[in-house]
């Protein structure tokens, strides 16, 4: 543990929910309310019963809503970055924020409602040991945790639905993500030059401004080496993003890479540093896999990925 002022590191940074008194409030009827997203979760994160294939958590999920259980109506497996939303990286075993109230979170993988872009016989997925988020073919046994609620989050960017090979199909009833399109919409035209002529590319999704080359460092480079390289860049502001940052550029329709169409973006590599530490394990640190849209980890010390620096919003 090192002091975290001047250290580059997520730590050191304020965040949105960090500033809500109470993140988690009691909805009545075994609910809970998350005043971060919107959105609606059961206490029991094992309501299911059991892991199951993803067309069958698909149903549960409908099941659920044609049942009006717990007086809701509009149940549905969550979308990547809806499931993504619980997961605190401050915490491990589970990595959900300290002080939650749900029960029965068992650390494995969850599915959500979106298709692998890289490959649609595949699904995404979370694990709530320690937050990484891949993804898994839709005939295996995952665990399945549904949500209600209108969400804050901007939307994944997925827009078609696929069956559990992988073949594209009509997205009417099916409860994937490619139905509900739940959050926010995006801006369109996503991206935009700096504000005040500066350096670097306006997220107006986010409000955060990227390097328009996203490679500091040219080339692959340890985690210090990658937060120092982020500091330095040409401008003054910029840092190493936050692995939500990191993953809030994800389009979830697309893959190689996982960005959206028309980007102005140079230098691509295949996965990035973010400043946020595994608490699964503090010689790791979490990185965003560019070319898949995956979240996953590396060893700090070794010249794994590569830097994009950021500047902008966090509170």
């Amino acid at each position: 543990m090192v002091p975290c002022p001047g250290s580059g590191q997520d730590g050191a940074f304020p965040h949105p929910a960090d500033s809500l008194a109470a993140r988690f409030v009691a909805a009545g009827r075994g609910l809970v309310s998350d005043r971060a997203t919107g959105l609606v979760w059961p206490v029991d994160a094992g309501l299911a019963g059991f892991p199951m294939p993803w067309a069958e958590a698909l149903a549960f999920a409908a099941g659920l809503a044609g049942q009006g259980s717990c007086g809701r109506t509009d149940w549905r497996l969550p979308n990547r970055r809806e499931l993504r939303s619980l997961v605190s990286y401050g915490q491990a075993r589970p990595s959900l924020p300290q002080g939650h109230p749900f029960q029965n979170v068992f650390a494995g993988w969850h599915w959500t409602s979106t298709t692998a872009a890289p490959a649609p016989a595949y699904a995404w997925y979370v694990h709530f040991e320690g937050g990484r988020m891949f993804y898994g073919r839709k005939d295996q046994d995952c665990l399945c945790w549904p949500v209600a609620g209108t969400c804050l989050l901007p939307r994944t960017g997925q827009v078609t639905c696929f069956d559990a090979a992988g073949r594209e199909r009509a997205c009417s009833a099916t409860g994937q993500d490619g139905q509900w399109q739940s959050g926010r919409a995006w801006p369109v035209p996503r991206f935009a030059p700096a504000p005040g002529g500066g350096p670097g590319v306006l997220d107006r999704l986010t409000g955060l401004v990227w390097a328009g080359h996203a490679d500091a460092a040219a080339g692959p480079v340890g985690w210090e080496a990658a937060l120092e390289a982020a500091g330095r860049s040409a401008g003054g502001g910029w840092r190493l993003p936050d692995i939500n940052e990191l993953e809030s550029l994800v389009d979830a329709s697309m893959a190689d890479p996982a960005l959206p169409a028309g980007h102005p973006f140079t230098a691509l590599g295949e996965a990035y540093w973010s400043s946020t530490t595994s608490a699964f394990d503090p010689a790791w640190a979490h990185a965003l896999y560019l070319r898949k849209g995956a979240v996953g980890v590396g060893v700090k010390s070794g010249p794994e990925f590569l830097a994009w620096p950021v500047r902008g919003p966090l509170a």
